[in-house]
């Protein structure tokens, strides 16, 4: 193995080529049209563009990569995480194309990366499970009748996903076929495919985690656990390593049955076995991530032991790095600095990085991607950078941390830094004595402070600059222009009439008609939920809005008749453009 090419973008590219560099390997990185000027292809020993802007053209295309590896001369192929890296379908092609592939074979992918067949798995080795569906849904209308049976809450989950994407929590029986159906589409769009199934969902539960090691003969270690229950849209903002305040016994248990299901699985690479700790101290397994995880840095550091090397030496065919399940070494906590609204609900905000100084000190490990200047688009998901705080013990690691975050500044664009600010000084998050978060936390018992907080006050759309989309030759293209131009177009008349010219004059502040419903977070329309002419109360979902790979809806802000449909699925709106009308 001698070149490897980076089938991803962003911080985990940057972070598998400094791990290539590392181990004497030359990198490739490949690049979305908006990521030309990226950090990771400045960073790899070459690059190659993937000539498109949409996932399902670029990182999602498997033909374009494999004949990008071949004329690179790369003999491997490193995943990251998302995208492809847990697609059965591309592992196999790799091997194929006479390449060595990063990763744990496309059979055990299939095995693990599949829900079904890795609850099925668990079940043979005796881990712990809650009821769920004997293998995918196909309809709300099987999900609906597994409620029935099972009872409410229920958990709607990608077969092939992972990160909280394709990941729906329903709790009333009339909200299941348009769960099932936005669970679908998110999958679709974030791994090329849309299986589902359901299984009960678990309330107040801890997220706790076993990253694993294995070497496809039978040899598999505990590298560390983790605890990832600080989430919103059940994706993970904050974990630390190791996960605090775990029995003895519930420690066993996690350890010993993640190695028995990736034995069983005939696993190699790195991997990480996922489970829910419910309040009564139940340990219940919910899935394997068959790739390298976003958290992975904070076992690094309470480990010693450096996750891509060790994945790049086993896949050369290598040992593991120790014989045995290291022991913790200190405490590590990561903060997720997504580019998200927290005053909006955590809305993903793309945009422009204007600003961006990271803190140093003790203990302080910032991974990311970009730089200031750089344009965070749309087409792809939110995160920034990841902050990883490490300190002798959980207190000072806290401690550290709450000094790290008041240092880091990023402009441009909202991120979720006010919250990292807040949580750290939450008793329910820094307590000595217990942990008192769970999934689903943040939208329930931090939902007041949030609402009341001045420093979560929603972000202003920025009048001086406006994004809009163009096409030029067929190719749809971002294009940032001053936003007293935008205005000039839309007095004009002529193209700038009607939806562009409210989304322009919206945008400045200029007065409008208060009938006039605007988008509440940037992005690509998907569908709408109410035909024009139809009756709507203030606060019904009307429009689904996806930026990102994570779709959010928009609400009617006043009861009335929607008289028309001002954009239509496909259009690609900014935060506060004209969306319909609602005549009272």
């Amino acid at each position: 193995m001698q070149k490897v090419l980076i089938a991803n973008r962003g911080e985990i590219a940057v972070r598998v080529i400094r791990g290539c560099d590392d181990a004497g390997l030359e990198s490739v990185a490949v690049y979305a049209d908006a990521d030309a000027d990226a950090l990771h292809v400045g960073l790899a020993t070459e690059a190659y563009s993937l000539d498109g802007n949409g996932p399902a053209e670029t990182y999602l295309d498997q033909a374009r990569l494999l004949d990008i590896a071949r004329r690179s001369g790369a003999d491997a192929v490193h995943p990251g995480y998302g995208f492809l890296s847990e697609n059965a379908d591309f592992a196999q092609a790799v091997l194929d194309a006479g390449l060595t592939w990063i990763g744990p074979s496309p059979a055990a992918i299939r095995t693990l990366g599949n829900k079904v067949s890795a609850r099925e798995i668990a079940i043979r080795v005796g881990a712990p499970l809650v009821a769920g569906s004997e293998g995918t849904v196909e309809t709300g209308a099987e999900v609906r009748a597994f409620a029935v049976e099972h009872g409410l809450p229920v958990a709607i989950k990608a077969a092939f996903g992972g990160g909280g994407r394709g990941l729906k929590v329903v709790w009333e029986l009339d909200d299941i076929e348009e769960a099932f159906d936005s669970a679908v589409r998110e999958s679709q769009a974030a791994f090329g495919r849309g299986e589902c199934f359901v299984e009960r969902f678990l309330s107040r539960p801890r997220h706790v985690e076993a990253q694993i090691l294995a070497d496809g003969r039978g040899n598999v270690i505990v590298v560390g656990t983790r605890d990832c229950s600080l989430q919103r849209r059940n994706q993970k903002l904050v974990e630390e390593a190791p996960a605090p305040f775990l029995t003895a016994a519930q420690r066993e248990q996690i350890h010993s049955s993640a190695k028995a299901i990736c034995r069983e699985a005939g696993y190699a690479g790195a991997g990480t076995v996922e489970y829910l700790l419910a309040e009564d101290g139940t340990v219940s397994f919910l899935e394997v991530n068959t790739r390298l995880q976003v958290e992975h840095p904070i076992t690094e550091e309470t480990s010693g032991i450096d996750l891509v090397l060790a994945q790049l030496a086993i896949a050369a065919g290598g040992d593991l790095p120790v014989d045995s399940d290291p022991e913790p070494r200190g405490h590590s906590i990561e903060f997720r600095i997504n580019a998200e609204d927290v005053g909006r609900g955590f809305l993903p905000s793309p945009g422009t990085v204007t600003a961006f100084v990271p803190p140093t000190g003790p203990g302080i490990r910032v991974d990311t991607g970009v730089r200031a200047g750089d344009v965070v688009s749309p087409q792809f998901d939110s995160l920034l950078a990841k902050l990883i705080v490490t300190g002798a013990d959980r207190q000072q690691a806290l401690r550290r941390a709450r000094r790290a975050l008041a240092e880091f500044e990023i402009a441009g664009l909202p991120t979720v830094l006010p919250f990292h600010r807040a949580v750290v000084q939450t008793p329910a998050f820094s307590s000595p004595d217990h942990l008192g978060v769970h999934t689903g936390w943040i939208e329930s018992d931090f939902a007041e402070q949030l609402a009341g907080d001045p420093q979560f006050t929603p972000a202003e759309p920025d009048a001086a600059r406006r994004t809009i989309t163009i096409e030029l030759d067929g190719r749809r293209m971002a294009l940032g222009l001053p936003a007293g131009l935008l205005d000039g177009l839309a007095r004009s008349g002529g193209a700038a009439e009607g939806r562009a010219a409210e989304g322009a004059a919206a945008a400045d502040g200029d007065p409008v008609d208060n009938g006039t419903l605007r988008s509440t977070m940037g992005g690509s329309v998907v569908k709408w939920l109410v035909e024009a002419g139809s009756e709507v109360a203030a606060g019904d979902p009307v429009l689904v809005v996806e930026a990102m790979k994570m779709e959010a809806t928009v609400a009617a802000h006043r009861s009335g008749t929607l008289v028309a449909h001002l954009v239509g699925p496909g259009d690609v709106v900014t935060l506060d453009t004209a969306v319909a009308s609602i005549r009272s």
